[in-house]
């Protein structure tokens, strides 16, 4: 069984492919070893996000461990995943909508037993090393934004990290953005950052019961990325930046997914799934 559907995987790879940089020879016989196919790199780091295996686990004839990390390490430094991301919420917002006046978000911690530059005391498992992952998704739930730090931060002050990576949309934001959020963020330095930011907002009140509204669409986003990505679920890199570009790598995949899903009903196209995803 494949990681990821091939109806959705196609046309991520094309985008990817697209994006890959050309690679000059510097040898100067030109007798070196052929190049791993850049496909068949790409479908081992699906399988690293997909199931969290080790890259020594998958690495076979075809393509070794250290192969994996240096082209992983190559695309991360040229932007690559990052872009692909992009240009998937670009593919999402032309062709179905993204709801940008209505924003959540929320905090979502992980292990991270490796430790890392992201890591740091879980106060909700004795004080293991974890990751704080700050998500903010648009009103149905599409991931536009993420912000990594140690399990030890609160919510609170990775909101304003959180909400600049809606300058990812230049001038296309709408003009009035409310931005809905948990009894976490209840305090006066929350609302005076969005207040300063032009934002309304909708809080939940500390010692309340639980005031659900339209939050719950990023806690099945979050859902997503734990049940759907190993990787996610227990980080095991160390370094920041790697983990952002699995973080962006996994919410290209559920972008697509849920494009090819709002779209079956609305266009028909070549390839077209027999049915709805």
């Amino acid at each position: 069984m494949p990681a990821v559907p091939s109806s959705v995987i196609e046309p991520i790879w094309c985008q990817f492919e697209a994006l890959i940089p050309a690679v000059a020879d510097k040898h100067p016989l030109g007798c070196h070893r052929p190049r791993v196919p850049d496909r068949v790199v790409f479908d081992k780091l699906i399988q690293v996000l997909v199931f969290g295996v080790a890259y020594r686990k998958i690495e076979d004839a075809s393509c070794s461990a250290t192969t994996i990390r240096r082209r992983r390490d190559e695309w991360i430094a040229a932007g690559m995943f990052t872009r692909l991301e992009q240009i998937c919420l670009d593919g999402y917002d032309k062709m179905i909508g993204l709801e940008l006046e209505n924003v959540v978000v929320d905090g979502c911690i992980v292990k991270a037993p490796c430790g890392g530059q992201a890591a740091g005391p879980s106060p909700v498992d004795r004080g293991k090393q974890g990751t704080k992952r700050s998500l903010m998704v648009d009103g149905q739930g599409i991931p536009i934004g993420c912000v990594t730090a140690g399990a030890n931060r609160n919510d609170s002050p990775l909101l304003e990290a959180t909400l600049d990576k809606l300058a990812r949309f230049g001038f296309d934001l709408p003009e009035q953005i409310t931005v809905h959020l948990d009894a976490g963020y209840d305090s006066h330095k929350t609302r005076d950052l969005l207040d300063t930011l032009g934002c309304d907002h909708q809080i939940s009140t500390k010692g309340e019961p639980l005031q659900a509204g339209a939050r719950w669409v990023v806690e099945r986003t979050n859902s997503w990325h734990t049940r759907g990505f190993r990787k996610l679920q227990i980080c095991t890199e160390v370094r920041t930046r790697v983990i952002d570009a699995f973080i962006a790598f996994a919410n290209a995949i559920i972008i697509t997914r849920r494009l090819i899903a709002q779209a079956w009903t609305r266009y028909r196209w070549n390839n077209r799934p027999h049915k709805q995803p």
